[in-house]
């Protein structure tokens, strides 16, 4: 092993470390910090932000990275790691620091605000925020094409998706859109005549909490090394040894926060398995957001919505809740989870609608990227388009476009990656079931030991020591292959 590569494995260590850090900042701030502490929490992760970039963008760190490559003698997990290493470096050195500084406390005021805006339905209220959000936003998309060689949407979409390009992403997205109105109509058509009814609430948060942590466990979530808080939108945050979700509760309605745990677990249990060996190492990250959605999406619709999770979960809703009646069957808790009715949430969204809010907000960023839409025109655009698309009427902004953080917080380019996930959470179940024949009757009696082995084994453990097509080529024998999800979704819900 060279000089050059130890010494850049040491740098990178550190800069791994601040971002942990900022990690459990950014955890704090959306679950526990008082209103009066977002000021100096903006400058925390400022300073944090500009620290993490200044140690990236040393000028040794760049002839390091040439030495490294030159020198060679490498191991397979060290060529990749210093292939991250320069990706990442790529990505931080299109950047100068003002712009990273700006970009950092900018964010973090407009989620603030975003935060007050979804509470009262306003989005006027966070619009001049989110409009220079969009404008940074827009100046680090131009400064990261240029030295990429690609699009402005592309520059965004590589910072969660690495070599992911929306040429590539629009066929599919068009096989969806041309799939997705004739097929839902026929799933409604099915199931007018089936009777889906609530089990009636109210539902103390204790229990529901006691209920997730509960599945959680099964799925082999540990607590020594992870916990679970309310937020105001549901996300998986903290470090691989200090695992942080959320959720939000509704006290009429237990199932929607239950599957937002399950969500959040599959995203857990893979920052949870990726390669202890390599924990404060690029390689040793998560391969990408289509990735890292597919493992919770993979739990919680793939498995959670199951006939074999439902057997198994069943009673334990029912003896938490103390239910009885009809509602409480086993019968109507599968219908109730396999209801597919256009909605306003994309989080509560079935799995049939689900790729409609993505496909949506997909489209939306682009335009904005790339100029052909103004702010102030999201929440008419939007509104247009969930009618368009899903047949539903959004009355207000809170159920409309202030719905998600992602854009508020600057996550743009990061929206596609859900249905990407989903298709690769398909076709990697079926990979399971067919490598593991009798996993589904395991989910049945409650033990995810096979299921989770397995995605231990090809998924979790590999890191980001494949590129994202190399990954699922190994994992299921052939790149993403949308045909799988559709014939998912008919399986399920049209047989």
């Amino acid at each position: 092993m060279s000089q050059s590569y130890t010494q850049l494995e040491k740098q990178f260590k550190r800069i791994h470390v601040l971002g942990d850090a900022s990690s459990i900042l950014h955890w704090d701030m959306a679950a526990m910090m008082p209103k009066g502490g977002a000021e100096s929490r903006m400058e925390q992760m400022a300073l944090l932000a500009t620290l993490s970039h200044s140690m990236m963008c040393e000028d040794r760190l760049s002839d390091l990275l040439d030495e490294a490559e030159q020198e060679g003698g490498l191991t397979d997990w060290q060529a990749a790691n210093l292939r991250e290493m320069r990706r990442a470096h790529t990505h931080a050195t299109a950047l100068d620091e003002v712009l990273v500084e700006a970009l950092s406390r900018t964010t973090s005021a407009c989620e603030q605000v975003w935060r007050e805006a979804r509470a009262e339905g306003d989005f006027a209220k966070v619009a001049p925020q989110l409009k220079e959000v969009l404008n940074l936003t827009r100046q680090a998309a131009a400064a990261k094409a240029d030295k990429l060689g690609c699009s402005l949407y592309d520059a965004l979409l590589d910072q969660y998706e690495p070599d992911g390009k929306a040429s590539e992403i629009d066929p599919i997205f068009e096989k969806l859109e041309g799939f997705l109105p004739d097929f839902l109509q026929t799933v409604q058509d099915q199931q007018k005549d089936v009777t889906v009814q609530m089990p009636q609430g109210p539902f103390a948060i204790e229990k529901q909490k006691e209920l997730g942590a509960l599945f959680m466990a099964a799925l082999g979530f540990d607590f020594d090394h992870g916990r679970l808080d309310v937020s105001m939108h549901p996300f998986c945050g903290g470090t691989a040894d200090d695992v942080r979700l959320t959720t939000r509760y509704d006290e009429s309605d237990f199932t929607s926060a239950l599957m937002g745990v399950l969500h959040e677990t599959g995203h857990a249990l893979y920052e949870r398995g990726l390669p202890q060996d390599w924990r404060n190492q690029p390689v040793g990250q998560a391969r990408g957001m289509s990735v890292h959605e597919s493992q919770s999406l993979l739990v919680e619709m793939q498995v959670c919505r199951s006939d074999a999770f439902l057997t198994y979960a069943h009673p334990h809703m029912q003896q938490t809740f103390e239910g009885i009646g009809a509602a409480w069957s086993l019968e109507n808790m599968t219908n109730l989870y396999r209801q597919v009715k256009p909605g306003f949430i994309r989080v509560d969204a079935d799995e049939v609608t689900y790729p409609a809010h993505v496909i949506l907000r997909y489209k939306l960023e682009r335009a904005l990227i790339e100029g052909h839409m103004q702010i102030e025109e999201i929440p008419e655009r939007w509104n247009s388009m969930m009618k368009d698309m899903l047949g539903v009427t959004v009355e207000n902004d809170r159920d409309g476009c202030l719905q998600d953080i992602h854009w508020y917080d600057g996550a743009w380019g990061y929206f596609p990656t859900y249905t990407l996930g989903a298709m690769t959470a398909a076709q990697i179940f079926d990979a399971i079931k067919k490598a593991v024949p009798d996993v589904e009757g395991e989910i049945a009696k409650g033990n995810f030991a096979p299921l989770m082995g397995w995605l231990r084994e090809n998924i979790h453990a590999k890191g980001s020591s494949l590129s994202t097509k190399d990954l699922l080529i190994q994992a299921t024998g052939k790149p993403l292959d949308p045909e799988v999800f559709i014939a998912h979704l008919k399986g399920r819900y049209s047989s």
